[in-house]
């Protein structure tokens, strides 16, 4: 995992300066795909997460000859595409977009039926996808350590919105109270959208964002950014300093999409996808586009992404643990 984020900036400039950053698709499993894949998205269309499927669906239908096809079934927490990729024939033929709230589900939402460690197969990461920290332009905090230290000398007095209970976002906030000793109150939405619009309108003080959806609101002034849940500081807002950087070493918040598969996919399968997906997400119009919206295009190998997955769900495991987070 360490060794495929190391590599991220080395293979961003490359994009950026032009450089081919994918590689000929795995020649193994010469004859798959043999019919339609089935590329299941658990959001709506429109999302980050669609328009990230949609990208490697469509690269992936170019060099294969056979529609890769962008099924959405969002709703019940991802569990409604879980459903059908468990149950689903294990050839390779359907996949799924993973992101890294699916598999801490199980630890954080009591009827969660899915261990998507043992029932789906990685098949490669496609992306690390940061936040930033955002306040409300009325408040007089024009940086993390102002907000931390506000939290720790004002317990409770400023709202954040998330949403929902458990999601990454939630955690995400947990996780830097835990290590600050700041407090604050969470107040879930049944979405991110509803979350800002509450900011905007004065009834919550701050949250965390994507770039993409940032931009808008800091052109229209209607938020204020603070700094990025990455390890480091990402292309598409350069000048806005890490958390790590604000005075919470060791912090880092990766909201990544990834793909896997149907469990007991044969591996010469597994690898023609990853590196179908691979070449998809470092082809250079894809990861242009990816990084000028705050994401940075990975493709990595089924191993790594499964070491990412085991090492996140322990990570957040140990964060649910420690501050006591109750089951939905």
């Amino acid at each position: 995992m360490a060794s495929a984020r190391s590599d991220r900036w080395a293979f961003i400039f490359a994009v950026l300066l032009g450089t081919p950053a994918g590689s000929v698709f795995a020649q193994a499993a010469p004859d798959f795909p043999s019919k339609p894949i089935r590329f299941l998205v658990p959001s709506v269309a429109g999302a980050g997460a669609d328009i990230t499927a949609r990208a490697i669906a469509h690269k992936m239908t170019q060099a294969w000859g056979q529609q890769v096809i962008v099924d959405n079934r969002s709703g019940a927490s991802g569990a409604i595409t879980f459903d059908i990729l468990t149950k689903a024939t294990p050839d390779g033929h359907t996949l799924a977009l993973m992101s890294v709230n699916h598999p801490i589900n199980k630890l954080t939402i009591r009827t969660w039926p899915f261990d998507l460690l043992k029932e789906a197969a990685p098949v490669s990461q496609a992306t690390s996808l940061s936040y930033v920290v955002y306040v409300h332009p009325s408040t007089p905090l024009h940086s993390l350590k102002d907000l931390i230290a506000y939290g720790q000398k004002h317990p409770g007095k400023l709202n954040f919105g998330t949403p929902g209970t458990s999601s990454t976002q939630h955690l995400g906030w947990e996780l830097l109270m835990h290590s600050t000793g700041a407090k604050f109150t969470h107040v879930p939405y049944k979405g991110g959208a509803p979350a800002i619009q509450a900011t905007i309108a004065g009834e919550l003080q701050f949250g965390f964002i994507t770039v993409i959806s940032l931009r808008p609101h800091l052109a229209a002034g209607r938020l204020r950014p603070l700094a990025v849940t990455a390890r480091q500081r990402i292309a598409a807002m350069p000048d806005l300093p890490t958390i790590a950087e604000s005075g919470v070493p060791g912090y880092e918040l990766d909201q990544w999409y990834g793909v896997v598969t149907t469990a007991k996919v044969p591996a010469a399968i597994i690898n023609k996808l990853s590196a179908g997906v691979a070449a998809a997400v470092r082809s250079p119009d894809v990861a242009q586009r990816l990084i000028a919206d705050g994401s940075t295009p990975v493709g990595s190998s089924p191993e790594e992404y499964g070491a990412t997955i085991r090492a996140d769900t322990a990570k957040w495991s140990k964060v649910i643990k420690d501050i006591g987070l109750a089951l939905n």
